[in-house]
């Protein structure tokens, strides 16, 4: 096993969990395209789409975690939020990522594509914020639109190792009227509850590749860390603004692959 390669992997992680914590990512949206392009690039090592899908679900488990802890200081995490959609992403992860043992990973990377693409347009749509003062636990929502969403959400990003917090934010923003703050911080304890289940069947169907997990999971635990402090400090317009043209520029990219394969 090449050492450049797990070193390349905990510099991707402290990246990805960085960007996790700012934004309120679980992180997959990052980190599976870097995990895709970044090592062959530097030319030492690949991973296909059903190795990274099975790391970075690991990834995501430590960055959400680990972003969570801050946010959740910092009163932005709405209990009835996780009770509601984190039950429902935790059993639609777990059969999303029992059902990906026997999928392609060219399906795989087109369900991932697909999904960026359309949150992207979305978190485009111009919003006036509204309730940003409002305490987590004080927030009203639709509780039975809330539940049917992630878990459709927690199924397709189950099967490729993102628990879906880049399809959670423009949901809950824009259908649910969450306010960003929050929708970042609670969004971040949705991701954590379904990727320790989205892991659970990753094991259970032997996809992951421990010592990759491992170097991802030491570099993004710090990273989430010092971006859960940064988001505080950010104007939300700028932070969906972000999360959006992130979120585009991997959908295309991507999309690219699927299309041309390369």
């Amino acid at each position: 096993m090449d050492p450049m390669f797990l070193v390349t992997l905990l510099l991707l992680g402290l990246g990805g969990g960085f960007l996790s914590g700012l934004l309120g990512l679980g992180g997959a949206i990052f980190m599976i395209p870097l995990l895709l392009y970044v090592p062959p690039l530097l030319g030492v090592g690949v991973l296909d789409m059903k190795q990274v899908a099975a790391v970075s679900m690991v990834q995501v488990l430590s960055a959400s975690l680990s972003g969570l802890i801050v946010h959740n200081k910092n009163r932005f995490v709405s209990r009835s939020i996780l009770l509601v959609m984190g039950s429902c992403n935790a059993v639609g992860n777990l059969a999303g990522s029992l059902l990906s043992k026997g999928a392609k990973s060219e399906l795989l990377l087109a369900i991932f594509a697909t999904l960026a693409v359309i949150a992207a347009i979305v978190m485009f749509i111009p919003r006036r914020e509204q309730g940003e003062g409002a305490a987590p636990d004080s927030i009203v929502f639709n509780k039975p639109l809330a539940a049917a969403v992630s878990l459709g959400i927690g199924l397709f990003g189950g099967m490729v190792g993102a628990p879906g917090a880049f399809i959670y934010i423009p949901v809950m923003i824009y259908l649910l009227n969450i306010p960003t703050r929050i929708v970042i911080g609670s969004t971040l304890g949705i991701v954590f509850i379904g990727a320790i289940f989205g892991t659970i069947g990753k094991m259970a169907t032997g996809q992951i590749i421990w010592p990759y997990a491992i170097a991802l999971v030491i570099g993004t635990v710090p990273g989430a860390q010092l971006g859960g402090r940064m988001s505080k400090k950010i104007n939300t317009k700028y932070l969906r603004l972000a999360i959006a043209v992130i979120i585009a520029i991997t959908g295309v990219r991507m999309w690219y692959q699927v299309v041309t394969g390369h």
